[in-house]
Formats: C-alpha cells, sequence, structure tokens
C-alpha cells in the first residue's frame, strides 16, 4: 500500500515537503502527529488526523501519537485568538491516560516493529532548563524566522498581541520534533493545515542542528458544504467519549450529514475501499431519500468509536423516535440514551406515589401530567387506539403502576402517530 496514494484519493493531502514520498518508499518510516491533552477526551475534529496514523500503519510504517503535556501547559497560538488555561500535569497525565484508551480503538499497540507508540513531549522537556533551550534551540531559530509564520502575524495583527509564552511555541513544537528525530527516529510529522507552519520549523530545526532530512505533510482543515464548522452541534463538540457524547446521538451526528459532506466524510473517516464507496455512492444516487452513504458512514465510525453493540442500541433508538421501534427495543434503551432520543419532546413530572398506588390512564394523562386538556379528549383518543404508552397501545381501562417504568423512572407517551412526551417520576 502507498501511503501517499491513499491519502491523495481520499483527499487527505493538503502540503507536503518534497521527497516526502520518496521517503515513504523507500523505508519504514516512524512518523508523529500532535494532540492536544487539555480534555480527557478527542473529538471528532481529531478523526483526520487520527486515520493518517491509522493508513501509515497499515502501510507498515510506524505511528508515534505525541501528547503535548508540556506543550499543553502553553497553549498554541495556531487558529486561536485568545491564550488558553493552563493545566497542571495530574490532569494533563490523566488526560493522557484516557486519550491513549481512544487510540488504542483505532492503532495497534502491539503488532511488532510498526506498533504504535504514545509519548508526551512533558517527558523531555521537564528537566530542560531556560539556558540549555537557548543553546540547544533558540541559536539555531531566528526570530525573523518565527515572525513571518501566519499564526504569529494574525495575532500580532489582531491587535490582542502574543505573550513570549506561545510566541515560543513553535520552537517548542519543533524542539519534540528534533528529540524525536534523534531518539526515536522519527522523519515526518504530520498534522492539520494549521500546523504547516509549526512542523516546518521542526524540520528547519533538524536541518540546522544536525543537517538531517526531515519531512512535514498536512491535510485539510475538515469544512461542511453549507459553511458551518465541522464538529459542532447546538450541545458542543461531538466526542469520542460516551459521557460526553452518547452513541446515539454519536450515530445521528453521521447520519445527519448531508449528501456533499456524506460523500466526502466517507472517504476520510473510513476504512472502505474506493470501489466499495464508489458503489455506495451508485446506489445513494439512484435513491438518495434511503440516504445510504450517511447510513455506511455512521455504522463503521460509530463501530470503530463504540462498538457494534452501541451501534446496534443506536439504530434500535432511532426506529423508536420515527415509529419503527417495539416495546421490547424501548425497554432496552439505556437511561443516557433514551434521555437522548426523546432530548426536546415535551417532559412533565409525577409523584412516585402515583404510580406505587396505580393510577387509572385517564387521570394520568390528564390530571397528573397534562398529556391531555380534557378527560373527555383522552377518552376519545384512548377509544380510537390513538394512544401508546411505552410503545404499547393503550385502553380506557388501562392503569399505570410501576411496571410501566423505564429505567425505573420514566415513562413514555405517544399521542397519535409524532406527538411524544416523557414523564418522569420523582419521590
Amino acid at each position: 500500500m502507498n501511503f501517499i496514494e491513499e491519502l491523495r484519493w481520499r483527499g487527505m493531502i493538503h502540503d507536503l515537503t518534497p521527497g516526502t514520498e520518496e521517503q515513504l518508499l523507500k523505508e519504514v518510516t516512524p512518523a508523529y502527529i500532535g494532540y492536544d491533552p487539555t480534555s480527557d477526551s478527542l473529538h471528532i475534529g481529531n478523526l483526520a488526523s487520527i486515520m493518517m496514523l491509522v493508513h501509515l500503519q497499515r502501510a507498515g510504517h510506524k505511528p508515534f501519537a505525541l501528547v503535548g503535556g508540556a506543550t499543553g501547559m502553553i497553549g498554541d497560538p495556531s487558529g486561536k485568538s485568545e491564550e488558553r488555561n493552563l493545566l497542571d500535569e495530574t490532569t494533563l497525565r490523566y488526560n493522557q491516560s484516557c486519550i491513549q484508551k481512544q487510540l488504542e480503538k483505532f492503532l495497534d499497540f502491539n503488532c511488532g516493529a510498526n506498533s504504535a507508540e504514545m509519548v508526551n513531549n512533558y517527558d523531555w522537556t521537564k528537566d530542560f532548563n531556560f539556558l540549555h533551550f537557548l543553546r540547544e534551540v533558540g541559536k539555531h531559530i531566528t526570530v525573523n524566522y518565527m515572525m513571518a509564520k501566519d499564526s504569529v502575524k494574525k495575532r500580532m495583527d489582531s491587535g490582542s498581541g502574543i505573550s513570549f509564552t506561545e510566541f515560543s511555541y513553535q520552537l517548542v513544537q519543533g524542539y519534540d520534533y528534533c528529540w524525536l528525530f534523534e531518539h526515536k527516529g522519527v522523519k515526518l510529522q504530520m498534522g492539520g493545515s494549521d500546523q504547516w507552519g509549526n512542523i516546518l520549523t521542526g524540520t528547519e530545526l533538524i536541518r540546522r542542528k544536525h543537517g538531517g532530512d526531515a519531512f512535514a505533510l498536512t491535510c485539510p482543515l475538515i469544512t461542511k458544504a453549507d459553511g458551518g464548522k465541522f464538529g459542532k452541534t447546538e450541545s458542543g463538540n461531538v466526542w469520542l467519549d460516551p459521557k460526553k457524547t452518547s452513541p446515539y446521538k454519536f450515530y445521528q451526528f453521521w447520519l445527519n450529514a448531508s449528501d456533499t459532506d456524506a460523500s466526502e466524510y466517507i472517504k476520510k473517516f473510513t476504512l472502505l475501499s474506493k470501489e466499495e464507496i464508489e458503489d455506495l455512492q451508485i446506489r445513494h444516487n439512484e435513491a438518495p431519500h434511503l440516504r445510504i452513504l450517511q447510513k455506511a458512514l455512521a455504522t463503521e465510525i460509530t463501530i470503530r468509536v463504540h462498538s457494534e453493540e452501541d451501534l446496534q442500541s443506536a439504530v434500535e433508538a432511532s426506529e423508536i423516535l420515527f415509529g419503527k421501534g417495539t416495546a421490547e427495543s424501548l425497554m432496552k434503551l439505556s437511561e443516557d440514551t433514551l434521555l437522548s432520543v426523546f432530548e426536546g419532546v415535551p417532559q412533565s413530572e409525577i409523584d412516585m406515589a402515583d404510580v406505587v398506588e396505580s393510577l387509572n390512564i385517564v387521570d394520568f394523562l390528564t390530571e397528573k401530567t397534562n398529556v391531555f386538556p380534557s378527560k373527555g379528549e383522552a377518552r376519545r383518543m384512548l377509544k380510537e387506539g390513538g394512544v401508546q404508552v411505552n410503545k404499547v397501545k393503550a385502553g380506557e381501562s388501562d392503569l399505570i403502576d410501576t411496571n410501566a417504568l423505564l429505567n425505573g423512572k420514566y415513562i413514555l407517551v405517544q399521542k397519535g402517530k409524532k406527538n411524544y412526551y416523557l414523564i418522569k417520576t420523582i419521590m
């Protein structure tokens, strides 16, 4: 497998330095990408770089994931208008362990010569004193070179200025590349296109300090066809951690992609072959309403990030919302998934004591929850078969008791085909 050719047809190359492809064809090449450890989870904005490492390893090369424990204490000005909060070492170490667990779902850390490795730049910078840094790094890179970087110029031109701390960021990142070159044989750094300037500082430092050849490769920043920011929803980032973004919401994000976006995302974020993707696109174009591309995309990524079981749960949850689910599938939903599925539907509360004593369904639907404005309307719709409780058709004589509780505290009422109400019991 030719790594560069693979990235090229997937639309994952923005810039690369001369000689990069030749280097990768010549020998097994260790390469790295840096990850920001200021959160205990990666998000889908990191997926493009993760997939670059995946393709690198599949092509027989050795991937390194660098967690910026040291640079995370400084802050990278690239793409930022303000300085970010600095974290303590304990928090950064915890975040690193969480990030490695997520990367283990993508990369093989136990496959011999090209096993993935995780490194933390704090390990080689924590005892690196200021004078040593000036001698070993600072003297090799001119201020003119550093000032010419777009990330620095934008901050200078914005009027907010830039601190010496963030100004020196490119030297610290450049030293990371240099250290990995010296100690791990790393000859390629990759990242998003906004990191191009920082990566080149590393190649320049290696050239000036060691006379060595080092290479750079970046992928385009992912955007949405409508101009919206990729990976952002009304509630914020789409995280890989199921506690931050439920598998159901994760699955829905990809399922709701536009046709244009889905045709790009499926190339960048899955391992489906060119032939498989072309076949999916043909089938999708023949019947766009079936959303074949989106379903394939959502399936592949949800399984990779979460599991087959989580995917199945997300699919069943989706069917419940759109009227195809069963009582059995509703009962299986976890509380988090249930709340994710019915987020935004009208909700009301009822005393648990009322449910324990059991309630006539008409009283439940009117006096206790206001699902119906009057008992007459409730009885009429019950008689017509237009009311479901937990996906089971309800009748006038039914009672609501603890057997009706989902996850021990919720009751789902459906009025007509599309009107849902989630009732929560309170103590």
